[in-house]
């Protein structure tokens, strides 16, 4: 039996022209679309709830593997590189994935409100988690999909819908996990503040030092929870920013790879192309022909 979601989003993207990710009326909602299981592919998460209505989909975050599927939920708590695929869908049954962002600090606004505050779960816990999403949740993301069909009341309507959201997930059974990844002053925020530095210097040579003193850490409690929260060592998350923005330099502005691999901050073209084939799979040439190739046919299908 199809979800009322699943409906929604089914009857949005069959009136939708052009490829998903469909863009909507939201500039932080979006919805996908996968008639057939899909190659894995690399992205950058920012905080964001991807809901799956029909199919099913897979996360990986360093060596965590998440699977999410219908009536699920994967909730991302900070801004990371991440490796996604979806797993089922078909013609008949395609798999119809919402996603938008999350303000955390609606977020903090909504738990400074609460009558009885929600206890954060251990510092050590993870940035990015599965979810059901049921109930009064689902009720919230299938009137979002229905908003986009009255764009004049998203407005007034859509902050709304989304305060009620942060409400159901700090007072649902992974409030914890939440209420931990919103507190102004905890660990994990400082952590999540020394990562946004390096987000933003990652073409630099950034010492771990520095993060660390950043988040007011020793070094070694630095590097564990960080590694706690995003799964990967600082290293290679900065690895990570480096070889997805070089492959988006390639693809998109036609850059040639020694050019991408300076401009992202490798300082010799041959570490660049061999770090670059370990996480990709191929040489940059081989890789952005076949990236290049692989979107002209879906652009023809």
């Amino acid at each position: 039996m199809t979800s009322p979601l699943a409906e929604a989003l089914l009857n949005y993207t069959e009136r939708q022209s052009g490829e998903s990710p469909f863009r909507t009326p939201i500039e932080t909602l979006a919805i996908m679309r996968s008639d057939r299981p899909k190659p894995p592919s690399h992205m950058i998460f920012r905080p964001a709830m991807c809901i799956v209505a029909q199919g099913a989909k897979w996360a990986t975050f360093g060596d965590m593997r998440l699977v999410y599927k219908a009536g699920q939920a994967l909730v991302v708590g900070m801004e990371t590189p991440s490796i996604g695929q979806v797993v089922e869908a078909s013609p008949g049954a395609p798999c119809l994935v919402l996603m938008f962002e999350l303000d955390l600090a609606i977020m903090r606004a909504v738990a400074d409100e609460l009558a009885t505050p929600v206890k954060a779960n251990s510092e050590t816990g993870h940035g990015v988690f599965v979810a059901n999403f049921d109930g009064p949740l689902a009720d919230c993301a299938v009137r979002l999909v229905r908003l986009l069909e009255t764009p004049e009341a998203i407005k007034a309507l859509y902050p709304g819908i989304m305060r009620e959201i942060c409400y159901w997930l700090l007072t649902g059974p992974q409030g914890g996990d939440i209420a931990r990844l919103t507190l102004t002053h905890g660990p994990s925020q400082r952590v999540m503040q020394a990562m946004n530095s390096l987000r933003l210097r990652f073409r630099e040579t950034v010492r771990i030092e520095e993060l660390a003193a950043l988040a007011q850490m020793s070094v070694t409690v630095f590097h564990r929870q960080f590694k706690a929260l995003t799964q990967v060592t600082p290293l290679q998350y900065q690895k990570q920013l480096r070889l997805l923005e070089a492959r988006r330099l390639m693809i998109v502005s036609a850059v040639n790879a020694e050019a991408a691999s300076f401009e992202v901050g490798y300082e010799s073209p041959s570490q660049f192309s061999r770090e670059y084939a370990r996480m990709f799979g191929a040489p940059p040439k081989r890789d952005v022909h076949h990236m290049k190739a692989a979107l002209h046919e879906e652009m023809a299908a």
